[in-house]
């Protein structure tokens, strides 16, 4: 059964960006939509959503450090409609602007 659940993860981790198909995710698992996000929940301490959410800031942090794409770019590839909406869940989660920690390279939360 875990690994039904880790293959439906990978499907998610094959292009992040993308929106999470949490039916074809529960198919690969071999369960109802209901039961994977239950299941998900009670081994990861926090929701399918929250891990997604924080899956991707931590892999755009990545890029944001890396300094070779626009904030734009990264922004959009994680699936943000703009800077600010990616800026406003980057602060959240890393406690500082995506613009500051590329200039300082602060170490970010993951």
């Amino acid at each position: 059964m875990l690994e039904r659940l880790n293959e439906a993860l990978e499907r998610m981790e094959q292009k992040p960006g993308d929106p999470v198909d949490v039916a074809a995710m529960a198919r690969t698992a071999l369960v109802s939509e209901h039961h994977l996000r239950r299941m998900f929940s009670a081994l990861a301490g926090m929701p399918l959503s929250e891990y997604v959410r924080r899956r991707r800031l931590t892999l755009a942090a990545a890029e944001v450090i890396e300094g070779k794409d626009t904030l734009l770019d990264i922004a959009v590839r994680y699936g943000y409609g703009s800077a600010e909406a990616f800026g406003r869940a980057f602060r959240a989660m890393h406690g500082i602007g995506p613009g500051q920690a590329r200039r300082s390279g602060a170490a970010l939360n993951s």
